[in-house]
């Protein structure tokens, strides 16, 4: 399986080339509307003065790095505002490698792809650990595949491409194991917002020296192409990370992080909810559909993405290309997420086509 070439964009490439109309469910873009206050915060600094155009701290704006701390309840000087929560995944992840306790990072299967690709990246091992088929992570599997080289664990909760948000108890003792081993534990938690179930625990809520969390606003303001996350490091981890940020990247778009402060400060509640009772009915109406296609599938408790497998139908990218020109149906291959994966597909359920994309399932495979 190569890990290191995520088969996304490979994928929107076909399906843009098609012959036929292709409803996109393979993209985490989502389709709903941000903020208010996010619209309003870039029309305002479009009328700034010139040296608000300059470059940004490298660190990212004083003020938004103040609201995400007290947010978060950490200190501000713990906080890297990041080209996106991808940035911040490599920031960590960098970290962790170059304490020289070890060159392995353990990540689950099935896997959002980027996570095996930076280990490579950055020269370090992948070792796997099985999720269950509910893609919930047993910290006994996790306990077992560690050891004196583990650098980093890994995870995402809530989990693409599964929807498994992990319980408190996992993401403490998670937690437990890292410092067991003197590895980090790198907690991604860029779905948090997307919690569909109430039980969503935050790897900040464990007091320990060895996490660090990431995060970010692409899907929870739905604006994947602003770029703007951050990450969140213990005291002693910091610096390092600072510098390497500032080699790759100088700092993050200043117009953007601008604009999600206000956004932060000014949107209410509500619009998180709304968007969430939103995914709740399509989870319904897309899981509906493949109840009738004979599908075997996972609810999702968190994030936006069902996973299915149809009956000598495997998750192969040629299947997928099936899909795409048959069906007009696009979704990713399974295998793009593991070995544990390979019969299946993921769906992202971010397009208002989400009832149509799945009547097409259902009569393809009905």
């Amino acid at each position: 399986m190569e890990y290191e070439t995520p088969l996304f964009f490979q994928v929107m490439t076909y399906a843009a080339d098609a012959d036929r109309d292709v409803i996109d469910v393979v993209s985490g873009n989502p389709d709903w509307e941000p903020p208010q206050a996010l619209r309003d915060g870039l029309r305002e600094y479009a009328d700034l003065e010139p040296e608000a155009f300059q470059y940004a701290p490298s660190v990212g704006l004083t003020a938004l790095r103040e609201e995400i701390a007290a947010r978060r309840g950490v200190d501000v000087e713990q906080v890297i505002v990041t080209n996106g929560t991808g940035e911040a995944n490599y920031l960590a992840m960098a970290r962790a490698l170059e304490r020289n306790r070890g060159e392995e990072i353990l990540l689950t299967d099935p896997v959002y792809p980027y996570y095996p690709g930076k280990t490579t990246l950055l020269g370090g091992r992948q070792r796997f650990v099985a999720t269950d088929d509910d893609g919930q992570l047993d910290p006994a599997a996790v306990r077992e595949a560690a050891s004196e080289e583990t650098a980093a664990i890994v995870v995402n909760s809530p989990n693409n491409p599964t929807g498994a948000v992990y319980p408190e108890r996992t993401v403490r003792e998670l937690v437990a194991i890292a410092e067991e081993y003197d590895a980090l534990l790198v907690s991604d938690e860029v779905y948090d917002h997307f919690d569909l179930e109430g039980r969503f625990a935050s790897a900040l809520e464990v007091e320990s020296d060895t996490r660090i969390v990431t995060n970010g606003f692409s899907k929870s303001m739905a604006i994947t192409g602003v770029r703007v996350g951050y990450a969140i490091f213990p005291h002693d981890l910091v610096e390092n990370a600072r510098s390497r940020h500032m080699l790759v990247n100088v700092s993050t778009n200043r117009p953007g992080q601008y604009a999600v402060l206000n956004a932060l400060r000014e949107t209410e509640p509500a619009y998180y909810e709304r968007n969430r009772d939103l995914l709740r009915e399509r989870v319904e109406t897309f899981t509906d559909a493949l109840d009738a296609a004979g599908a075997e599938y996972t609810t999702p408790q968190g994030a936006f993405y069902v996973m299915a497998r149809f009956e000598d139908f495997p998750g192969t990218l040629e299947n997928t290309y099936r899909l795409i020109d048959e069906a007009g149906v696009a979704g990713m291959p399974g295998e793009a997420f593991g070995e544990s994966r390979r019969e299946w597909f993921r769906f992202a359920l971010v397009t208002p086509q989400i009832e149509e994309a799945a009547d097409r399932l259902a009569t393809y495979f009905g």
